[in-house]
């Protein structure tokens, strides 16, 4: 069975987890503390980040879209990956290059402090806060025209960019509900009451070596 290292909280650990469970594939759960990682987590992976599935081959997949391509290729029930593919990684790219560097800025400004010496943390934050806020624009058009990215039903991009718009909205919660997104303010909301996302979330122990296995399935 394919090993699983993830942290819950993680947004690329949180959409890897969305993905397997929408291509109802069981995986066993290491839950990792990443302030200490186990030693199992590095001998598969020296990049040490998670996700990180080894599969029953020893094959590891150390990146959360390749995860989730992974899992989609094998099963896709509910046909998030069936079309507009190219379009689809054109989105998840910009999220995960763009409106990322810009959420980390908005969200851990002390973390930059250096890089932007001439700044004060709060003009770090505001300033980053506007460039993320550039693709949250983006999608607020994209969702005008239907409930999700690519149509009425939910695709791979939409549970890849999902986890990294909540990290966003979370930062200033209460700003983020008056802003005006009520398409993004939406989609969101589905997306954390539903029940994949309550699955994603559940909070399993920290994993160590002994443990009795978690069986992570649909």
């Amino acid at each position: 069975m394919p090993v699983l290292y993830s942290f819950r909280r993680c947004p690329y650990a949180m959409r890897a987890r969305l993905a397997l469970l929408a291509a109802q594939q069981t995986v066993e759960l290491r839950e990792v503390v990443l302030r200490d990682k186990p030693a199992q987590l590095l001998a598969c992976s020296p990049k040490a980040t998670v996700p990180v599935l080894q599969l029953a081959d020893g094959q590891v997949i150390d990146e959360s879209l390749e995860i989730m391509l992974w899992a989609l290729a094998a099963h896709d029930p509910a046909g998030l990956w069936a079309t507009k593919r190219s379009e689809q990684i054109e989105w998840i790219t910009r999220n995960d290059g763009f409106f990322k560097a810009a959420l980390d800025r908005y969200k851990y400004p002390n973390r930059y402090a250096q890089d932007f010496s001439q700044l004060s943390l709060l003009q770090i934050e505001q300033q980053h806060k506007q460039q993320a806020e550039i693709f949250i624009n983006e999608l607020e058009q994209r969702l005008q025209a239907s409930a999700y990215l690519f149509g009425p039903s939910i695709s791979m991009a939409d549970i890849a960019i999902l986890p990294f718009v909540r990290q966003f909205a979370f930062v200033d919660k209460a700003g983020f509900d008056l802003a005006p997104y009520s398409n993004v303010q939406h989609w969101l909301q589905q997306f954390l009451q539903s029940e994949l996302f309550a699955a994603v979330m559940f909070k399993y122990p920290q994993w160590q070596p002994g443990d009795e296995p978690i069986i992570f399935a649909p």
